[in-house]
């Protein structure tokens, strides 16, 4: 008996000793999971809100936040309404196709008479969007545009010479998705008697295959377009089709850039639509109003820059006037201008030395506009209200961390979702002033888990470059932290253009990794330096021509910085990132070697030559053009320089950053004698997951920071 107690006894001490530490287990398992509140959408009336949960699509009222019952019964992965909330679309099932594009099968509800008919006969479609008068529903299928009319049932196909890896009608193909970053390239005007659309021949693009292994006895092969840079792309062109007569008109562009056609969008008159174009380079973009019955194109403006224009985050919100919003880095940083209908400029809404990172919308009552901005630190985000007719201003989130709004449609009320570094996500309901109304949902029970296993906060510093430019960092040291020791270091990064890792703000994914680090004795670091975004765009676009240069050489003086700390043991150095992260260590580990000892690369772009066309040449103009910054800032150039240990990670089916990136890299390696660990994961994307990866993948990259750090 005595011998069962303390067998007993010191099991429950081992117990205790595991409650007391972030294991990769309990990541895996789902024990830190927080929780959200999933498709909050607020209704006509501005007096209720929707959002998804267990038992259907559920009604709340913005003004007790109680739940008035369930507008749709049933399980719906995610929903839309028609303008007039007649009738709503349900996606009832999907299969991804890239990142953003996937085919759906939906089921669309009048929710006056409860009659439910299936869109395209139940046939998987892509992009469906309601007529403004809700009596149609425009869709993609097989690369073809149609519409259905929801009184009779009939669909009507609208182009015919749709073919995969061909010619897409107002779809967008896989660079599109990827860099502008959307799939759907149509639009109804606005009173739903035409569709302006892009059609895009991708004919003469060069075609990647990538081969699937699965379990077959041949192994399959994914084949699609994807222009890299210098390369062909996709031929773009504008259409207008008229439902009355079913005529297609084409949109004469010839007289502006219309190398791209990233964007169709509705304007507050009805025949009108606005196109943006931009030529290649992407330093000029044009904004076209397009008059939908004659065809005509009128260039209201063009925005420029001496570097890049943002093609791939465009602010552009009409009013009920037809006057417009639109964001520009013209003075610096991102802010709001507002033009008159006809492309002049009124006047500059927003200023300061911050910038706007969202519009949520505009309350024509009031005469203000709803954004996110920084103007409480860079790595922070708050919502203000902004009048734009005298420019008084209103914070009314909180003042730290990153916080979003969902407005309701009268604006008097908004659920505010907030985290900082320190706290997760909590969901307040709050009224048109930011007084707070009912707090929705919490992860006290996360956060106290998480808690009791000894998570550590991160510490928000700044270090300073070559340059003397102050960059934003944080750090995460031990629980018993002793200065008087020598820490190991192990930096992480992202510092792609315009990105940004040091927020003070919740992270799910590897912020708990890192405690998980941490606990093991190491002190882990995350520096966003030159090109990473938020601190203004001199800072962002230095990087220019030389993606890379000025990044690596950034990480590295961080490196040497943390290395000079009396608590640093500066022999013991090593870094780890993903995509343009994993690029980063790559040349961490090369140009960097004499500063990392070890270094961990997933999915790296090592040569941009390899990557697409859009991305690179915007901030690279084409190898024809560069040859030089793409050669001289490539990890492959400098593999004789590998000194430490280094393990770089791929999946074998990765359609954004190809394999071939880590196939070239390593046999630059392999010639130039360099011992390396390499893990290619079969059939995975850029996300690396599914199953058993992830855990499989993180206890190997833990592994290899224990043994070799």
């Amino acid at each position: 008996m005595k011998k069962l107690l303390l067998t007993l006894a010191l099991f429950a001490v081992t117990q205790s000793m595991t409650a007391q530490e972030i294991t990769l287990d309990k990541i895996y398992s789902g024990y830190y999971r927080g929780k959200g509140i999933a498709g909050i959408t607020s209704m006509k009336n501005g007096e209720n809100y929707l959002v998804i949960e267990q038992g259907g699509i559920a009604k709340y009222s913005y003004k007790t936040s109680q739940k008035d019952g369930n507008l749709v019964d049933g399980q719906f992965e995610s929903y839309d309404f028609s303008d007039d909330e007649s009738k709503i679309i349900l996606l009832k099932e999907s299969e991804p196709i890239y990142r953003h594009s996937f085919l759906g099968k939906f089921d669309i509800k009048d929710l006056k008479s409860g009659k439910v008919i299936s869109l395209n006969d139940g046939k998987p479609v892509q992009e469906p969007r309601f007529s403004p008068d809700a009596s149609k529903i425009a869709f993609v299928s097989e690369n073809n545009l149609f519409y259905q009319d929801l009184t009779t049932g009939k669909i009507t196909q609208i182009t015919k010479n749709g073919a995969k890896n061909n010619i897409l009608n107002g779809l967008a193909d896989w660079v599109y998705e990827e860099e502008f970053g959307h799939a759907r390239l149509y639009e109804w005007t606005k009173n739903s008697d035409a569709i302006v659309f892009v059609k895009l021949i991708e004919t003469e693009v060069p075609e990647i295959y990538i081969p699937i292994y699965g379990k077959s006895l041949y192994p399959t092969e994914l084949r699609y377009k994807y222009p890299k840079a210098g390369e062909k792309n996709a031929v773009a062109s504008a259409h207008i089709y008229r439902l009355e007569g079913a005529k297609t008109m084409d949109i004469n562009l010839d007289h502006v850039k219309n190398y791209y056609i990233p964007n169709v969008i509705q304007t507050s008159s009805a025949d009108e639509m606005v196109l943006i174009t931009s030529q290649r380079t992407q330093n000029a973009s044009d904004i076209l109003k397009i008059n939908t019955k004659t065809g005509a194109a009128q260039k209201l403006f063009t925005e420029t820059d001496p570097q890049w224009v943002d093609t791939d985050n465009v602010t552009l919100e009409f009013l009920e006037d037809n006057s417009f919003l639109w964001g520009s880095e013209r003075d610096g940083n991102r802010h709001l201008y507002w033009y008159d209908k006809d492309g002049k400029l009124k006047k500059q809404v927003t200023k300061g030395n911050w910038e706007v990172t969202d519009y949520y919308g505009y309350n024509p009552k009031s005469k203000e506009i709803y954004v996110q901005t920084t103007e409480k630190g860079s790595i922070n985000k708050v919502v203000s209200k902004i009048n734009i007719e005298n420019g008084k201003s209103q914070l009314i989130s909180n003042t730290e961390g990153s916080n979003s709004a969902s407005f309701s449609k009268n604006y008097n009320y908004f659920i505010e979702t907030s985290s900082t570094a320190a706290k997760p996500y909590t969901f307040v309901l709050k009224d048109g002033n930011g007084k707070t109304v009912k707090e929705l949902q919490n992860n006290n029970d996360q956060l106290q888990k998480l808690k009791a296993d000894q998570f550590v906060e991160k510490e928000f510093i700044t270090i300073s470059n070559e340059a003397g430019d102050q960059m934003n960092a944080w750090v995460m040291k031990p629980k018993n932290f002793d200065k008087n020791k020598k820490y190991p270091v192990f930096m992480y990064q992202y510092s792609g253009p315009g990105s940004q890792q040091v927020s003070n703000s919740w992270d799910n994914g590897n912020a708990i990794w890192f405690n998980h680090l941490v606990q093991k004795g190491y002190i882990v670091a995350c520096v966003d330096g030159r090109g990473t975004g938020y601190k203004g765009a001199k800072f962002k676009k230095i990087t220019y021509m030389n993606l890379g240069k000025y990044e690596i050489e950034d990480q590295i003086a961080a490196a040497k910085w943390l290395g000079n700390q009396s608590y640093v043991d500066k022999t013991r150095i090593g870094i780890f990132g993903w995509s343009f992260g994993g690029y980063m260590t790559s040349l961490a580990m090369t140009k960097g070697a004499d500063v990392f000892k070890a270094g961990i690369a997933v999915a790296p772009v090592t040569n941009w030559r390899y990557y697409d066309s859009v991305y690179t040449e915007r901030f690279m103009r084409t190898p024809q053009e560069n040859a030089d910054g793409y050669d001289k800032n490539s990890p492959t150039t400098y593999a004789n320089l590998l000194k430490g240990k280094f393990l770089l990670i791929h999946g074998t089916a990765d359609d954004n950053v190809h394999f071939q990136n880590s196939m070239e890299f390593s046999e630059a390696l392999i010639q130039n004698k360099k011992q390396f660990e390499f893990m290619a994961y079969p059939d995975k994307n850029h996300g690396i997951y599914g199953g058993q990866t992830r855990p499989q993948l993180y206890q190997k990259m833990t592994d290899f920071i224990l043994k070799n750090l």
